[in-house]
This record gives structure tokens, C-alpha cells and sequence, in this order.
């Protein structure tokens, strides 16, 4: 790795490994871009899952990477926007929670601009180019790991508009229904945006906010069971969540949340803590809202 490589990781908009192919945008496109049909679901439904993002030696390095920068004591700990050991208040239902992993550590600063995950992202964008907005990563231990409420990701996110983001959301364990994978309930991209609710409360508490027919909907749910390496994408609108971890496995997970250039700030206020303001009314870009992929430009 270069030597003049900063501290602070969101000083460098490129990747800075070898772990993720170096392609042109249009070779990227070529190689992992996706069906009508596929985009076609999406739209329909709110969701597409079941895509490959990484290949085992990815898998491996990410996953060794969490388990060092999850230490409290990591020496770049000071870079996180958010770092919750415990996001539920019961000691018994874990929910680790972070954000801004992606200024620590190399591999997960990479896989921004992995190709398998921009050039789909782009597409479900209406082919708009993709700017980042903030990662997550969601981590269940074995046998007492704890809920991610019903939520639509927006109702956190009103702060930049107009709406056209995009969450991606992938698997660094085998998930199933038995250690907490991921549920949507097909088609609630389409309902209005609902009030915000504590991520690791009350699983249910979104109900309270439901009308008949939306909850005649919420007993549709799918559960998105999905091998390690692979993601699922899904519309900020989508209601989703996660149950409990009962299993003997953990279920750890990563979140790239994007929206297309051109978003702008909805506030004066700070929009990540310890990131500069960005007006009201300006473009959200610059060292931490890094440009990742522009068919119609070659992302240096």
C-alpha cells in the first residue's frame, strides 16, 4: 500500500488496495451489470436481492477488518461517526452499530468503489451517477443478538433532498430467519414516508403509525435469507428489519448507503457528527460524500 496514505481515510477517493478490481467505468458496466428484468423487480417491488458483491478472498479480509476496528481501543476509533457497543438498552439483545468504518479501515473503503456494487447501484438509480452518503455496519452474536426495528431508512435522512437514495445491504455471514437476515415487506416503497422509530426498540413499534391497508401489507413480509458475500438493495421508502439472533452463528453485516449527485442539504445543521455543515440548499460533495461511479465520466 503507498506510504503517503492519510490517516483519516475519506481524504482519498480511490481505491487504495488491490482487494477490488480496477476497472474503467464502461468495463465495470460490461462486466456487472444487470438485467431489465431485474431492474424491473426492483421497481415493482422495492427490493433486489440475492447479488454477489464479494468473492471469498473480499469476504475474509472485511470480516477480519471488523473484528479490529469494533475494538474501542483501535487507534483510529476517534474517526467513527457513530460507535454503539450496544445499541438496544437490554444487555441480554445485542445490536452492535456503527458508522464511518469506511475512514478506518482500507477494505472497507475500497468496496465503496467495488465495481460489483456501483454499476448495479447506478442502474437502480434510473443509470444516475453515485455519490456516497454514509456506511453501517450491524453486527448479531451468537444466541442473544437483538432486533433492527421496522423502519424506512428516509424518515432518518430528511435531511438531504430531493429523494433519490439507495441502501445496500450485505451479508459477512451465512443469513437466515434463524440468526436475524433481513425482511422487507414488498411494495411499502410506495407508501408515505413514516415517523422515525428507535432502531433497537420495539420491533413492532412502526405498526402504531400504520393505516389498515399498510398493515393488512405488514403480514406480507419476506424474510431475505442470503449466502455470505452477497447483498440485497432496497429503496429508502422500503420497510425492513431484522428479528433476533437465537442461533449458535453470529450474523454480521455491512450497510452502503448512497443517493444520486446532485442531492442537495436539507439543513444547517451537522449532517454526520464531526463532519463540516454543509449549507442548506448546496450540493452534498467534497471529502466525505466522495463521487463513486458516473458512467458518462471516468472516476479517477
Amino acid at each position: 500500500m503507498d506510504t503517503l496514505i492519510k490517516r483519516d481515510l475519506s481524504q482519498h477517493h480511490q481505491l487504495l488496495s488491490d482487494l477490488f478490481p480496477n476497472l474503467s467505468t464502461e468495463a465495470a458496466w460490461e462486466a456487472y451489470k444487470i438485467s431489465a428484468e431485474q431492474i424491473e423487480f426492483f421497481q415493482e417491488n422495492g427490493y433486489l436481492s440475492h447479488i454477489k458483491i464479494l468473492e471469498e478472498e473480499q469476504l475474509d479480509q472485511l470480516r477480519k477488518e471488523l473484528e479490529e476496528v469494533r475494538d474501542p481501543k483501535h487507534p483510529k476509533h476517534d474517526l467513527f461517526y457513530e460507535f454503539h457497543s450496544n445499541e438496544s438498552s437490554d444487555p441480554n439483545t445485542v445490536l452492535f452499530h456503527s458508522l464511518g468504518h469506511w475512514r478506518i479501515s482500507a477494505g472497507f473503503h475500497d468496496v465503496l468503489w467495488n465495481p460489483r456494487f456501483v454499476v448495479v447501484a447506478s442502474q437502480l438509480l434510473g443509470n444516475k451517477a453515485v455519490r456516497f452518503w454514509h456506511d453501517q455496519l450491524f453486527c448479531k452474536p451468537a444466541k442473544h443478538g437483538g432486533v433492527v426495528a421496522w423502519h424506512q431508512d428516509y424518515s432518518y435522512w430528511t435531511r438531504t433532498k430531493p429523494m433519490q437514495h439507495l441502501t445496500c445491504w450485505v451479508a459477512l455471514d451465512d443469513a437466515s430467519l434463524e440468526n436475524g437476515c433481513l425482511n422487507y415487506i414488498p411494495g411499502s416503497h410506495r407508501w408515505d414516508l413514516l415517523d422515525r422509530i428507535d432502531l433497537a426498540g420495539n420491533m413492532d413499534g412502526l405498526t402504531d403509525h400504520l393505516t389498515e391497508d399498510q398493515k393488512a401489507q405488514y403480514d406480507r413480509k419476506v424474510a431475505i435469507e442470503m449466502p455470505k458475500g452477497y447483498g440485497t438493495f432496497h429503496h429508502p421508502l422500503m420497510v425492513h428489519g431484522s428479528y433476533e439472533n437465537y442461533s449458535d452463528r453470529s450474523r454480521r453485516a455491512f450497510v452502503l448507503n448512497v443517493f444520486a449527485d446532485g442531492t442537495r442539504s436539507d439543513s444547517d445543521e451537522e449532517l454526520l457528527q464531526g463532519v463540516p455543515t454543509i449549507p442548506k440548499g448546496e450540493k452534498m460533495q467534497g471529502q466525505f460524500f466522495p463521487l463513486l461511479y458516473d458512467r458518462g465520466v471516468e472516476v479517477a
